[in-house]
């Protein structure tokens, strides 16, 4: 049987995905392989999760969402999608600060590869991690919390420290958001408004086609608190008088609801709806983060080979994430802008110009989405982490066999 990523850019050597149904039927397997690695949703674009040796998926655990009010955490299994468990937290009076523009990606993979929301003060998604239940390299079950010295290291591992069975993430109380979005924000308003208009609210995305019309979109989800006052012209843009879908030219009808609209937080956050998998996987992705104070100059790095972009581009989206002290994590010592790019589904057709968008933002210490397509020289990634040589460290401690190293891994993890 053939195994793809969602994408289907990536065929497994593996073959096959082994659900074990226990922890301890976990434990042997691994205890038992020569190389393993965990699989989540499958929504990273590259060889991340890709191995010669036993391809293996938590979403056969039972389920697990504990709650425990007097803590304000969750503990939840690993392969739970975000959209599922932020049903169950809304119910109980509960949110996470922040969740990416999908919800159906798993919370185990997304933690692990430092996926993000947006917002001046939201964190990547990891950030929310308080303790973590991992089998370990020798088939151990460890369990790591924020009082562990090694757990900034761990809390975005790559897969590169065992398999994750269990999170517990911090929770605030449930929030409602109001959705708006805006039409035709000028490039002169990027360049000279950008931190106006990315701290205007909760979270804000902008989104552009590289067209050479500036942003054609902006994506702003505002809470009762931040002062956003919705007008009906904003720094040149205006207000969309009915809903978009990031992409001007497909429908709307899956997207989260828009005009001011008030709603619950998990039924805002996201781009999409749960009900909805956008573009089924015909799209590849890259994303890269810089410092927050590069971003005006990012952007104006990447207008010149904006005629390139744009032939291959389904839509790029610029946003912010505020920054940890995890060890691999893209955002990690730095605010950070996040540059992000949904490719057409050709990969000969991307490359080089992924190669040219990363030339011109060389300058800006890049650090990849560890989960997309990207091609910078693994000297030039490993450079960008000052705490790589700790990690190292720890993972030979965890993994002293190499059961979960594998070609990509042994590319940019050394």
């Amino acid at each position: 049987m053939t195994v793809t990523n969602w994408a289907r850019n990536v065929v497994f050597q593996a073959g096959q995905v082994r659900r074990p149904s226990s922890v301890d039927e976990l434990r042997t397997m691994v205890a038992g392989s020569a190389r393993v690695r965990a699989l989540g949703t499958g929504h990273s674009f590259n060889e991340l999760a890709d191995t010669e040796g036993e391809l293996v998926s938590v979403a056969g655990l039972p389920p697990v969402a504990e709650i425990d009010r007097e803590a304000a955490t969750v503990r939840v299994t690993a392969g739970t999608r975000y959209g599922e468990l932020a049903t169950t937290l809304h119910a109980a009076g509960f949110a996470l600060p922040n969740l990416g523009s999908l919800p159906h990606i798993s919370v185990g993979g997304a933690c692990a590869t430092g996926t993000h929301g947006s917002g001046r003060r939201n964190g990547n998604l990891a950030t929310a991690v308080a303790a973590l239940e991992l089998v370990t390299g020798t088939g151990d079950l460890l369990t790591l919390d924020r009082t562990d010295d090694r757990f900034p290291g761990a809390a975005v591992h790559l897969g590169s420290l065992g398999v994750v069975t269990h999170l517990t993430l911090d929770l605030v109380p449930t929030f409602e958001i109001r959705q708006y979005v805006y039409d035709g924000l000028p490039a002169a308003s990027v360049r000279g408004c950008f931190d106006e208009v990315l701290d205007a609210a909760y979270s804000v995305s902008l989104f552009t086609s590289w067209s050479g019309r500036g942003i054609d979109q902006v994506w702003v989800k505002s809470t009762d608190g931040d002062g956003f006052a919705a007008p009906a012209r904003w720094h040149g843009a205006e207000l969309a008088d009915s809903p978009r879908h990031p992409i001007g030219s497909m429908s709307p009808v899956h997207c989260t609801a828009q005009q001011g609209v008030a709603g619950p937080w998990h039924e805002r956050l996201p781009h999409f709806r749960l009900d909805f998998t956008p573009s089924s996987g015909d799209e590849l992705q890259s994303e890269f983060f810089m410092p927050r104070e590069s971003a005006p100059a990012a952007y104006a790095a990447l207008e010149p080979i904006a005629p390139l972009i744009a032939p291959v581009l389904q839509i790029s989206e610029i946003r912010t994430v505020a920054a940890d002290d995890l060890w691999l994590s893209p955002a990690y010592g730095r605010d950070s802008v996040a540059f992000h790019f949904t490719w057409i589904a050709d990969a000969a057709a991307v490359a080089p110009v992924l190669a040219a968008v990363e030339q011109a933002l060389s300058p800006f210490t890049p650090r990849p989405h560890w989960g997309k397509v990207f091609s910078l020289d693994p000297a030039q990634v490993r450079a960008a982490y000052p705490r790589l040589p700790d990690f190292l460290d720890l993972r030979a401690a965890l993994d002293p066999q190499g059961r979960f190293r594998n070609p990509f891994t042994d590319r940019y993890l050394h």
